[in-house]
């Protein structure tokens, strides 16, 4: 029989097909869309994007120009704009604002042909560099309530470039979802006086079959309740609640484990798109016990339907100790 299993932060309900699960040949991958012209975020095309806001570069090369191996630069079709006030108002029941925020892009690497599964251990960490380098600048504008990194891999999974890239908006109030993550860590921690999230780590340590791969610094597994086919998330095994806090030795090695799942779910699901978006706490100078950063990577296997929608509930057809196996005997 099928199971339904809940997720113990969130209290979300997942259906996942225990009975006939589908394995990584049932999924068929779906047909990028083709795109001409040439691309902004290739060498030798830095006019083609706003003017950089940081860059990883090599001796005195000047900015806007070739010589970078990251380089991070404002959206040129922003969700939210950097400039002006909020302006809160109330027109009656409603409330609204203006769209301030921040919308970058952290371009991964100058190679049009690499993503960041094929990048070299010292390539993905400036990458990360770049990740924190902004959350930490951004952290200080009062205007913002939180800050989102996510990266979308594919058409399919929302990318609009095909080169490798990352996204980050700062948003001047902290989004629903978070706040539901953060409602349930803290309601764990009340009972229990524990992070969910350490307790996650030791019992999925201890279980070990929806173990996938970990380094000194960071375990990555198949979460018990998965709403997605693979999904998989990343944890720091020290408890940290803001990922802009991130010291050099976890960057280093959240570089080579992000590099290592990535390119596992590249080998078994034949470069699958995807998107993984970085959980981490809201802009506050304190550190919170009962809430931990982390990564989630969702390939973007299925669509989400009329019964995800209407109930709340996901459907996964394949149970997260299959997913975990097949990601952790990838020959990669």
């Amino acid at each position: 029989m099928d199971q339904l299993r809940r997720d113990p932060v969130v209290g979300r309900w997942v259906i996942v097909f225990t009975d006939k699960p589908r394995l990584p040949k049932d999924f068929e991958a779906e047909p990028e869309e083709k795109r001409e012209g040439p691309c902004p975020f290739c060498y030798g095309h830095e006019t083609m994007t706003p003017p950089e806001i940081q860059a990883h570069r090599e001796g005195a090369t000047r900015a806007n120009s070739p010589g970078w191996s990251t380089r991070v630069v404002p959206n040129k079709f922003p969700a939210l704009r950097i400039e002006g006030n909020l302006d809160r108002q109330g027109l009656g029941i409603f409330d609204m604002s203006n769209g301030v925020g921040a919308h970058e892009v952290i371009i991964e690497t100058p190679d049009h042909s690499k993503s960041l599964a094929d990048l070299l251990d010292h390539e993905a960490e400036k990458v990360i560099w770049a990740y924190r380098d902004r959350s930490v600048d951004l952290h200080g504008d009062k205007r913002f309530r939180y800050i989102m990194i996510f990266k979308n891999h594919g058409y399919t999974a929302g990318a609009s470039l095909a080169h490798s890239h990352s996204q980050l908006i700062a948003l001047p109030m902290v989004p629903k979802n978070v706040k539901e993550e953060l409602s349930g860590a803290n309601r764990y921690y009340e009972y229990r006086e524990r992070c969910i999230f350490c307790d996650m780590i030791t019992q999925e340590k201890e279980e070990s079959k929806r173990l996938i791969c970990e380094n000194s610094r960071f375990l990555a597994f198949s979460p018990f309740a998965s709403r997605f086919p693979f999904e998989t998330w990343i944890l720091p095994k020290e408890h940290h609640s803001d990922f802009s806090f991130i010291r050099t030795e976890d960057v280093v090695e959240l570089a080579r484990i992000l590099k290592e799942v990535l390119l596992r779910m590249k080998c078994v699901l034949r470069d699958p798109p995807y998107n993984f978006i970085v959980h981490t706490a809201p802009i506050e100078q304190k550190e919170r016990e009962d809430y931990h950063w982390h990564i989630e990577i969702m390939p973007k296997l299925m669509r989400v339907a009329g019964f995800e929608w209407g109930s709340g509930f996901y459907i996964n057809p394949t149970p997260p100790e299959i997913a975990a196996q097949y990601l952790r005997e990838a020959k990669i």
